[in-house]
């Protein structure tokens, strides 16, 4: 362990953002029992712990993290009769892949998705009217009480689904470890076709050649909408939500600039690091978005990204 354990790492490298501070201590965890220890030495130490999987929706702060960040690396997985046996490490891009390969259906949504299945499951990560839940049949759990360590599998129902969330984002001392994802017999060229055409979709509406977070607010659901904005977006309102990214654009925010930071021309919901940005200058947009969107529609927008401070 004390090989392994590292100190004062940059964060941005850690991130899809590239932005970020120090973390004081870093560990990479690849099995169970390093993540045991891993806990275990951040008891010890009595500092805080975060985990990450792979820092596609996490914005770490300039100052970096006071504690211990455990990045999680456990990536192997088994597809068998119509179901995915995976760590929470494995890449949800990945799992999409070979899902395809076996011809098995509901994964095609989650391909170009640089995200871990662990951060899926937490967020309850979802695109083009589906989500992980639609898939989930049940995980299994690291609970962590005072100074015990104790593993459950919890079902569906348990995870307490939301849109873009789930009871892991409450439950603090809740850690994914693996998951039994379902999938159903599809046709594999069909399967392949809509790969391909969801992959030249983000390519073509996602600024993916800049650094970034992925959306940066959640979609709004018709509930918190009021009406004359539902009737003034009333074409622009898919599965029971307005994208952000039409609120965003609405009070002309596109291609605003805060230092490094810039929201992005191609997609309104993206904030890219177009210059060495540093996490003040992306608050800051998320800060004056959040600002302008209420004044102007009486609409409270929720970040959807994690920031880790």
């Amino acid at each position: 362990m004390k090989s392994t354990l590292k100190r004062n790492i940059l964060l941005k490298n850690y991130s899809t953002f590239k932005i970020g501070g120090r973390a004081d201590y870093f560990l990479l965890v690849r099995k169970k029992r390093e993540l045991f220890e891993a806990i275990s030495l951040a008891k010890e130490k009595k500092i805080p712990f975060f985990i990450l999987g792979n820092g596609s929706n996490v914005l770490f702060s300039d100052e970096g993290f006071k504690g211990l960040v455990i990045k999680i690396q456990n990536s192997k997985f088994k597809i068998k009769n119509k179901k995915i046996f995976a760590e929470s490490g494995c890449l949800l891009n990945k799992l999409a892949i070979e899902s395809i390969k076996k011809g098995l259906k509901g994964l095609e949504w989650a391909i170009g998705i640089p995200g871990t299945l662990g951060g899926a499951i937490r967020g309850n990560a979802g695109a083009f009217g589906k989500e992980i839940k639609d898939v989930l049949e049940k995980v299994k759990v690291l609970k962590i009480k005072d100074k015990k360590l104790e593993i459950v599998n919890i079902n569906k129902k348990k995870c307490k689904f939301k849109y873009r969330d789930s009871i892991f984002k409450r439950k603090k001392n809740w850690i994914i470890l693996e998951a039994t994802l379902k999938l159903k017999k599809g046709d594999k060229k069909k399967l392949e076709e809509e790969a391909k055409k969801i992959l030249k979709e983000r390519k073509e509406k996602q600024p993916l050649e800049f650094p970034n977070a992925g959306s940066i607010f959640k979609n709004v659901p018709l509930k918190k909408i009021p009406r004359k904005v539902q009737e003034k977006f009333k074409e622009r309102i898919k599965n029971g939500f307005l994208p952000a990214a039409v609120l965003i654009e609405a009070v002309n925010l596109k291609g605003k600039k805060i230092g490094g930071a810039k929201i992005s021309e191609k997609h309104a919901n993206f904030i890219i690091n177009f210059k060495k940005a540093k996490a003040k200058d992306v608050l800051a947009l998320i800060d004056l978005i959040k600002k302008k969107v209420k004044e102007k529609f009486k609409i409270e927008l929720e970040p959807e990204i994690e920031v880790v401070i």
